[in-house]
């Protein structure tokens, strides 16, 4: 394919087979297919129109990039070929037809020679598209391009055998005047140069596309293509292809991981930064999960692998990434059915245009002129380039900080989003309970945690780990309990050291008849209004103690959410706890709103609630409860750590362990979407502008077909801005910093 128009007739001839749908992207040269059983029937439906396919292999990638660079190689070397001819070709037509004393029998026929090569093998990828969409009856850009070169030689050559055009006395030339006769009669100059620019902005946007691909390549380039894999305890090298789910495969210092796994043996800081965008390593030890196409740093890890093939992450962002580039706007469907008629409107204009000048008195010479600059200046390459190319580096550049666009509704949604919705567990907090307060009535502080980790070992909610935790942390010596029994919904009880140990919340209290001392009931009150829970401990029948557990906030949540109020967007906690722990979080993050007590069925219904007073809604979700709202939104976000049924739902992956990812998703999406209105304003308000200007005979030809040329190339330049796009993570204060802030205060 050479220009957008050639995807819409490959993607229009597809469509045709029955129950079939297809998307074809000029950008990335694919076709995705859906409804269709046999792909040699979409295969020979490719070749009707005129062009080649295979379906798509695994080593497809290699394989295409090597195309990509045999094609740039042959756009340069006919650029340079191209350009080594024109240039004297161009001087000498120039010194010739202003001076008439320096002409010599049969010059024109030597710059016709010098011209030759140029418009033949130099001009060849132009001339070869358009003979074969007139084989298939259809127009490209390719149309335009070699129409105006072979309707410039070909005035040439019919002014060298039949004088046409000699009959003007005269012409004029900005800073030279009046010129001779025959100054104008040779338009060699044009065909050359218009060939040249053509070449020059057609190898300059192939490199720039192949650089704008190389982003989505560099996901794929991450992957390992061999492992060290241990069978009968011996330890081999294979290609991991033949890796298996449960191998066990060694990963030395600097390697890098290659599959999905769980670590067996050894600890190693992991860097993730090439798939996560997390710059600080993150240390793993036995029991540990790893990523696919990370690296270990500076520790040998032995990692059985849990998911293989497709079914890793890497190569599920991947395939997700690749997806959403193939995806296809409302504004670039308009853009498509444009460039459908735009082409054959063009060359009808440009003949009317001729045949426009020649009725007002114009010499034939120069309506022949402004028709060839009507047909050049009107290419709408660049229209077809604005979105694809944009689309293409945003959502790369998304899945090296690890944000994974689902497509271009996704980044339509994100410029209109003015609420941002986050759910609490999961999302703000850790979801793991800590330890945040412990008041001992009568015994040690330190020997009521003690006996209260001893009960809890028996049990398995999150309470229990949370005290067991905080035991460990303050190096407790282990108790003995015996007969363990579970108290449902209300706590549990144990035998310590020959002495009952109840452990559960003031009801199970309460239904027992044991009354609290006034310091703990105190102590009960204080940690509700916080929005903690509450775990009462009794000795022998008597309280003697209360440990206030709360959900633990993430560390750069407060950054996060001051991040997304920095993008102009107001920020609502959306829980079902209780209010005391929803405004205490909102509280210390700053939240503008806070919705507590919502059951999880009732989550989207404060969505809808949201969207009825006009507010446009993103949501920020993990558990399988947020799904119906992030279906809801406008914009829904799942994290990575959730649940496969919320990030089906969502719109936009965060993969990134870290809540600032949330706002890099709006940013990025939203400059993305930008940057895709910027290419698309210049793009129609250059053929908008441009056509006219050279209809009313304003245009040299030489000139519309550099400008033609330089406008795609800017699009395709103004898309690899976001590769720039960083990330909204402010660097953490250094010690100096805190030590001055400290004096200041004080």
């Amino acid at each position: 394919m050479t220009c957008a128009a050639c995807a819409n007739r490959i993607e229009k001839k597809l469509r045709k087979l029955d129950g079939v749908s297809a998307t074809v992207n000029y950008a990335t040269n694919r076709a995705t297919i859906t409804g269709i059983d046999d792909v040699t029937a979409a295969i020979a439906e490719v070749e009707k129109a005129g062009y080649g396919a295979h379906q798509r292999q695994g080593d497809d990638d290699v394989w295409s990039k090597r195309a990509t660079e045999m094609h740039i190689t042959s756009l340069r070397r006919r650029l340079i070929t191209a350009a080594a001819l024109a240039i004297p070709l161009m001087d000498i037509t120039i010194v010739l037809a202003l001076s008439p004393q320096w002409r010599f029998p049969g010059w024109e026929i030597v710059c016709l020679l010098l011209a030759l090569p140029i418009v033949t093998w130099c001009a060849w990828p132009f001339h070869k598209a358009t003979l074969r969409n007139l084989r298939h009856g259809s127009v490209s850009m390719d149309t335009l391009v070699s129409l105006g070169i072979v309707a410039s030689f070909g005035w040439a050559v019919a002014t060298l055998l039949f004088g046409l055009g000699q009959a003007s006395d005269h012409g004029f030339w900005l800073g030279f005047g009046a010129t001779p006769e025959g100054a104008n009669s040779v338009y060699l100059d044009v065909a050359a140069g218009m060939t040249t620019f053509q070449l020059a902005g057609r190898y300059f946007e192939a490199r720039s596309r192949r650089k704008a691909s190389d982003v989505l390549g560099a996901l794929h380039a991450l992957a390992a293509t061999e492992v060290r894999v241990i069978r009968d305890g011996v330890e081999e090298i294979v290609p991991v292809t033949a890796l298996n789910v449960g191998d066990t495969f060694v990963v030395l210092p600097g390697e890098t991981i290659a599959t999905d796994g769980v670590v067996v043996g050894g600890s190693a800081a992991v860097d993730a930064s090439m798939l996560t965008g997390e710059p600080v390593p993150v240390p793993v030890a036995a029991g540990s999960e790893v990523t696919g196409g990370t690296i270990s740093t500076d520790a040998r890890l032995e990692v059985s692998a849990t998911a293989v093939g497709a079914h890793t992450q890497l190569s599920q962002m991947a395939a997700l990434t690749e997806d959403a580039q193939a995806r296809k706007s409302q504004v670039q469907r308009l853009v498509d059915r444009v460039i459908t008629w735009f082409v054959p409107t063009i060359i009808a204009l440009a003949v009317l245009t001729t045949v426009g000048w020649i009725i007002a008195g114009a010499p034939l010479q120069q309506a022949y002129g402004i028709g060839i600059a009507v047909l050049i200046i009107a290419c709408p390459c660049a229209l077809g380039l604005a979105t694809p190319t944009a689309l293409m580096v945003g959502i790369g550049r998304g899945a090296s900080l690890g944000v994974l666009i689902k497509g271009h509704d996704a980044l339509e949604a994100s410029g209109q989003i003015t609420t941002v919705v986050l759910d609490k567990t999961g999302t703000l907090t850790t979801g793991s309970m800590s330890v945040a307060e412990v008041v001992a009535v009568g015994i040690d502080e330190d020997r009521l945690v003690a006996l209260a980790a001893a009960v809890e070992r028996g049990s398995e909610h999150a309470i229990a780990r949370a005290i067991e935790r905080d035991a460990v942390e303050r190096r407790l010596p282990r108790l003995d309990a015996e007969g363990f029994a579970t108290l449902p919904g209300l706590g549990a009880s144990a035998s310590v050291d020959g002495a009952e140990v109840v452990i559960g919340n003031p009801q199970l209290f309460r239904e027992r008849g044991i009354e609290a001392p006034a310091a703990l009931v105190e102590a009960v009150g204080l940690a509700r209004d916080r929005g903690d829970s509450v775990s009462l401990v009794s000795l022998d029948g008597v309280l003697v103690g209360s440990l206030a557990l709360s959900d633990t906030i993430k560390p750069d949540a407060v950054q996060a959410i001051q991040a997304l109020k920095a993008q102009g967007l107001r920020t609502v906690l959306l829980t079902g706890d209780s209010r005391q722990a929803g405004e205490r979080i909102g509280a210390e993050l700053g939240l503008d709103e806070v919705i507590a007590e919502v059951l999880p069925q009732e989550k989207a219904a404060v969505v809808e609630g949201l969207q009825a007073k006009g507010e446009f809604v993103a949501m920020v979700g993990d558990g399988i409860n947020d799904s119906i709202a992030l279906a809801t939104a406008d914009l829904g976000l799942g994290v990575v750590s959730g649940t496969d049924i919320a990030l089906r739902a969502a719109d936009i992956i965060i993969v990134r362990d870290d809540l600032i990812a949330i706002a890099d998703a709006v940013g990025l999406s939203r400059k993305t979407l930008k940057t895709i209105k910027t290419n698309l304003i210049w793009a129609f308000a250059y053929n908008m502008a441009a056509v006219p200007i050279a209809a009313a005979g304003l245009l040299n030809p030489l000139i519309a077909a550099a400008a033609m040329s330089l406008s795609s190339v800017l699009v395709v330049q103004n898309s690899l801005r976001l590769q720039s796009y960083r990330s909204k993570r402010v660097a953490a204060p250094s010690r100096d910093e805190i030590h001055e802030d400290e004096l200041l205060a004080a």
